[in-house]
């Protein structure tokens, strides 16, 4: 399972990164894709602060030898995963040329702002064996609320076929939030629960390919 589960890692992390670097590459020009690519290479970025640890630790001697490091990992990608979904609420403005929202943009930044902030309290131990699930919470709370207005965002735009290619990006996001956050909650009590991690990085990797093959179709038109 450890090789099974590190294999899988390594080959989203290439896949996602690589897909960013391709479409930042094949933009031409064009914002929306190269901001989409950007927000990948983010994803992939910051999600390698945890997963390599993590992988490394399981094909050496054992996650619990790597708490420091899988804890600034996790912390990282924290981070990471919260600049991804602003990217995304602006690669949303760009396809849709929506008209400046100051009260939406202003909602945007202060939930990532509340996420990121309470990330950097000194009580969410996260280089722990055992951090406290309270504040797993509390900084998960501006972060879905931040996922949701996203998920929102996108279906509004979609929901009556006038936008074929991305009328799935909502249901990417809101599959991504549906496994983590009973990891969440549940994974440090109910460990099977922590399978729910494959499936919502299978999400991640959905949303990116959606806007690399509707940069595909654009560039070959």
């Amino acid at each position: 399972m450890a090789i099974g589960e590190s294999i899988f890692d390594i080959a989203y992390l290439i896949t996602v990164i690589t897909l960013g670097v391709l479409m930042v590459r094949g933009s031409r020009g064009n914002g929306q894709y190269r901001l989409f690519g950007v927000m990948a290479i983010v994803l992939g970025a910051g999600d390698s602060f945890h997963l390599i640890p993590r992988v490394f630790s399981q094909l050496t001697d054992g996650l619990t030898n790597h708490v420091t490091a899988l804890g600034i990992g996790k912390f990282v990608t924290s981070i990471t995963m919260t600049i991804f979904y602003v990217l995304l609420y602006y690669v949303w403005r760009k396809r849709y040329e929506t008209e400046e929202s100051g009260a939406l943009t202003a909602s945007v930044w202060i939930l990532a702002a509340a996420r990121i902030i309470l990330c950097l309290f000194p009580q969410n131990a996260w280089t722990s064996a055992n951090p406290p699930l309270s504040w797993g919470v509390y900084r998960n709370i501006p972060f879905t609320i931040l996922g949701v207005l996203i998920v929102v965002l996108f279906f509004r735009k979609t929901r009556n076929g006038e936008d074929p290619a991305f009328r799935h990006m909502w249901l990417a996001i809101t599959v991504s939030f549906a496994c983590y956050l009973p990891v969440v909650l549940f994974a440090d009590s109910i460990p099977p629960i922590g399978a729910l991690m494959l499936p919502k990085t299978c999400a991640y990797v959905w949303a990116v390919m959606i806007g690399y093959l509707d940069m595909k179709r654009s560039v070959s038109k």
